[in-house]
């Protein structure tokens, strides 16, 4: 069974999006929402599986709207690029705030285990609404750092930003993840463990990836971290 050694990793950083919580399918619907009536006359619709997973997720909302339409052969303005990324972000905001956020049990259960064997816990997120979304599922207590995606920086640099706020070395970090972009930046940043969770057949042990799993339920937990 694939696990995370304590003995050798003193923290583990989580994407939160699709791997602690359930909120993939609603940032791809909101895109989809936007995105077709611009597609209109265009292109053909946005796809939420494909698309989303080889365009979007992961990225931050602008470089997203260029990512995909990009894809398309088309350019749009910058205009259009904020006004899309804007509309996007208002309708994801409205959901999670009408209908809450679910937590995937199997990333509790493996949080409470982590902290009780000593790890220290991050989450981070390529959406500028990391926080909001962890505080909606009520996981804040499991998580030392959570940490909001900027404009300003590709959200996998946040994984960097993690291991300084944790004060904890990268060699010494488990990153846990589900995006191409996530897992090829913590492949370039030199963390001890990269486990990528694949739902979609996606090229992750070519980017980095030491284990690649389909649910957190696969992933174990040994050893103890010393203090």
């Amino acid at each position: 069974m694939a696990a995370i050694d304590l003995t050798g990793i003193r923290a583990v950083v989580f994407d939160t999006d699709g791997v602690v919580t359930d909120t993939a399918r609603v940032h791809a619907a909101a895109w989809k929402s936007v995105f077709d009536p611009y597609l209109r006359g265009r292109s053909e619709p946005f796809d939420v599986r494909e698309d989303y997973l080889c365009h979007v997720d992961g990225r931050t909302r602008l470089d997203g709207v260029r990512t995909f339409l990009g894809s398309r052969g088309l350019s749009p303005s910058e205009e259009d690029v904020a006004a899309l990324g804007a509309a996007k972000d208002r309708i994801f905001v409205e959901q999670i705030e009408r209908y809450g956020v679910a937590a995937f049990p199997s990333a509790v259960g493996l949080l409470h285990e982590l902290r009780r064997r000593g790890s220290r816990t991050g989450a981070v997120s390529a959406s500028a609404h990391c926080r909001k979304v962890v505080a909606a599922a009520a996981l804040m207590h499991l998580f030392d750092v959570v940490i909001d995606g900027r404009h300003d920086q590709p959200g996998p640099a946040s994984f960097d930003e993690a291991a300084r706020l944790l004060d904890v070395r990268p060699e010494e970090i488990a990153v846990v993840g589900d995006t191409l972009p996530g897992i090829e930046a913590a492949g370039r940043g030199g963390f001890g463990l990269i486990v990528a969770i694949d739902r979609a057949g996606l090229p992750f042990k070519e980017l980095g990836a030491h284990l690649v799993i389909a649910d957190l339920a696969e992933l174990d937990v040994t050893g103890r971290v010393r203090l």
